[in-house]
Parts: C-alpha cells; structure tokens; sequence
C-alpha cells in the first residue's frame, strides 16, 4: 500500500476499545477515509497496566484501518487520559522590547507562564493560551503586531506522569508506528463535539469512557479548566455483572442491548435472557431491575462531575450547558438524568465538521478518535517522538524548564 503525506491517523488507547481513525486533509477540512477497532487487553482506567496486550490490540486496529484507507500508517496522533493527569492555570508577565509584538514576545510571555515548579516525575502536555492582555486591555486572542509596553498571557498547562506517556508511546513504537503528537483526550473529543458557539458562551464537555470520565470546561472561547475522575463505564459493567450474577463479557452486551439510565424510562414488564455462570441454566429477568442497577452508578458519575464543577469555579459560567460523549453516552435514558443532576441542557456529542465516512464513525464512542485526526490536522509538525526513541521521550521539554527554571529563579 502507497504512502501519503496529507494523512492523519488519530489514535484512541482506551481502556475499552482501541480505534485508528484515518483522516486525508482536504480544501475543505478533514475527510475520514478509514477506521479500525479492536478490543483493549492491557489498560486500567486510561493507563498501560500490559505492554504487549496494548501492542497486539495497537496493531490489529491499525491494520484494519489500513485495509479499509488503502494506504499505510507509519504515524499516528495518540490521546492520553488517566487519574494521574493534572492541570492548572497559570500567569506570565513580559516587558515588551520594541512596542510592537512580534511571535518572539509571545512564544517569551508563554515560556514565563511556563516557569513554575513540576516535580521530576510529571511533565507538560499541553500550554494552551487562554488571553493576552496588552497594557490591562484583556481578552486580546491574537497579540501579534499590537503596540504595547507590558504583555501578558493567560495559560492552562496539562502535566501527566512521565512514565504513563512514555508507555504509550512505546506501545505505539512497539507496533511500528511514530507518534506525531500527544493529546489530551478530551481536548480532542471537544475538537471534534464542540461549536464555536458553544465555548465561547460556556460548556463542559463530559466525555464517559471505559476506565474514567474525562471533564473540559470552556468559556469565552478558551479552555478554563480539565481534569479526570477514574470512573466510567467499566464500573456500571461490574454492578451489572455483580447483580446479575453473570460473566463481565454478558454485562457488557446487556448494557448495550438493554440498558437505560433512568429507570422511569423503562417498563417493569420488559424481560431478557441472562446466561448464568458455571454452566447453569438462563434465567429471565426484568429490564426494569437491570436499569436500578445502572442508574445509581451513572448518577454517581454525574453528581462527581459536578462537585468538580464547583471546585472548578466556573459554574455559573456554563451557560450552554452540558455535552456528553464517549461510549457511555450513547446509553438511552442518559440525557435526561444528567439533566436531572446538573439542571443544565445537556445534548450528546457527535463529531462534526468532518467528511467521508460520516455515518460509519456518527458515534459517540469515536469523538476521542476523530478529535485526535482534527487536532493532528492542526498541530501537525509541532513534536515527533520517533520508534526506538521513547527513553528520550521529553528530554526537549525537559530542558527548556530547567532553562526557564535558571531565568526566573
């Protein structure tokens, strides 16, 4: 199969299900050409717990996604989510040499928003710009060319332990790809869910995975705050399978088949099939009892995400409301409770913005995987960690912050 250079693959390690998505970037944006899915053997709650389980998973969904692109994937842009993620704002503040901005004063206020103590084991992912401001005018988005004396920047800075990222990276290796990038996950689900409009009046976006439920919060256009809860839809599987007294694989399948959050949405007459374990006869049981057992876990989830809400700060701000994506959400019923919960609107995400194979990928549970070829497209050139080279995976990084570290302190 040919190569091809305007190719961006996205790659979504979690803790379910492994997806390649293959975007081709066009006049007109990013068309979807192809797309593969394997089942994931080797993570816990967003993290690699099994190299070589994660490797086989990696190679068997690339190679489906080559089959049905026609062309062959050597780099891939992969998403990165677990408990240890961590992230903070931060403020930089800058004398302006010259009275008019040039790209080097922002790339300096940015790097002195950057100069803050991180411990050894953790390292950035992410330096995203909020706002500048020129001279106490805030709210500027784009500096370049203002006059001014004093510049100053807004940041929101994304750390994770060094050692997670580097797994990741060296399953992707392992599988004979580089990676492009690294991108936190529901940084790329919000590329691929999230309008305009909505970022700039307010939204969280709650993206429910197998292994944790990640949270991004945006306002007035920007990101204002993210983080992780390891929890997701792995937990509601194990309440089914403890409950039902069935295997974890049955679970999974009747939560998909039958399940809904919210028991007032189901009839207590509706019945199902459930294999037992140890080869006992299948028993019939009702809908009704399978959706009580959902909806305390799936509420959980919820009323977590909004205790993180309010310690956030930015509450009130939310104004458009609440999406929900990633697997968990396409479960009936899952709307309306968090409406319930957070008294808010909520919608589910589907990605957008995209050509192609729309229908094949119109789902909630590859938001992560198309925000991943979205923000490829965007951030393409920027940092290349090639095979063999995951020992060295920051060293780059690493350097400029202890240079920051000598400027500042």
């Amino acid at each position: 199969m040919a190569k091809r250079d305007n190719i961006i693959v996205g790659l979504d390690i979690g803790t379910t299900k492994i997806c390649a998505i293959v975007g081709e970037k066009t006049r007109d944006g990013v068309e979807i050409i192809g797309i593969g899915t394997h089942a994931s053997k080797g993570l816990r709650k967003g993290v690699v717990v099994n190299i070589e389980s994660t490797v086989e998973s990696i190679k068997k969904a690339v190679e489906e996604a080559e089959l049905m692109a026609g062309c062959d994937i050597s780099k891939v842009c992969c998403g990165i989510a677990g408990g240890h993620i961590k992230a903070f704002n931060s403020h930089g503040v800058i004398a302006i040499k010259n009275r008019e901005i040039t790209q080097a004063d922002i790339d300096r206020v940015i790097e002195a928003a950057q100069a803050v103590v991180i411990p050894p084991d953790r390292e950035v992912i992410h330096v995203i710009p909020q706002e500048y401001i020129v001279d106490d005018q805030e709210g500027i988005q784009e500096p370049l060319g203002m006059i001014g004396i004093r510049l100053e920047v807004k940041v929101h800075i994304v750390t994770a332990a060094v050692t997670s990222a580097q797994n990741i990276v060296k399953c992707a290796n392992k599988a004979g790809l580089d990676v492009s990038d690294i991108a936190l996950q529901q940084i790329a689900s919000s590329e691929a869910v999230l309008n305009p409009d909505e970022k700039e009046i307010g939204v969280v976006l709650v993206d429910i995975g197998g292994g944790t439920t990640d949270i991004a919060l945006y306002h007035g256009g920007t990101i204002k705050y993210t983080t992780v809860i390891s929890l997701g839809g792995n937990q509601v599987t194990g309440d089914i399978s403890v409950g039902l007294r069935t295997t974890a694989n049955e679970a999974e399948k009747l939560k998909r088949e039958y399940g809904c959050a919210m028991t007032a949405m189901v009839s207590r007459d509706d019945t199902f099939e459930v294999q037992s374990v140890g080869g006992h006869k299948p028993r019939s049981v009702s809908r009704y009892m399978l959706c009580e057992i959902i909806e305390p876990r799936v509420e959980e989830i919820f009323q977590l995400v909004k205790r993180e809400l309010v310690k956030s700060g930015y509450e009130s701000l939310v104004s458009s409301g609440v999406v929900l994506t990633g697997g968990t959400a396409a479960m009936n019923g899952i709307t309306e409770l968090a409406e319930q919960v957070f008294n808010l609107p909520v919608r589910r995400g589907l990605p957008i913005g995209i050509t192609g194979l729309v229908d094949v990928v119109k789902s909630p549970m590859y938001s992560t995987g198309v925000g991943l070829v979205l923000y490829g497209g965007k951030n393409v050139g920027d940092m290349q960690f090639q095979k063999g080279n995951d020992t060295k995976l920051f060293n780059k990084l690493t350097s400029r912050m202890k240079d920051w570290m000598k400027e500042f302190f």
